[in-house]
């Protein structure tokens, strides 16, 4: 089994694939439904175990393992079991 972390890192630095098309969904507490999504262009760097983004308040981290969808070119390419909708 592919872990997300391998998938977004494949994503990032194999050249055959274009990060732009990469959407991440992911928990966000406090978001509508616990959930938000976020671009490829959006994500600054893959650190250990985060995705880094730029916001204006500076980076924000977010847990890979909060990760539970990654879609590539609109289809779902990874899912964690029981994600649902």
């Amino acid at each position: 089994m592919r872990t997300s972390h391998r998938i977004l890192l494949r994503l990032l630095h194999d050249p055959a694939y274009d990060f732009a098309a990469v959407v991440v969904v992911f928990i966000d507490r406090g978001a509508p439904g616990d959930r938000s999504q976020i671009g490829g262009p959006e994500i600054a760097a893959i650190e250990g175990a985060h995705m880094v983004v730029e916001t204006d308040r500076g980076p924000k981290y977010i847990p890979i393992h909060r990760v539970l969808r990654i879609l590539y070119q609109g289809d779902v390419i990874w899912e964690r079991e029981g994600a649902g909708p």
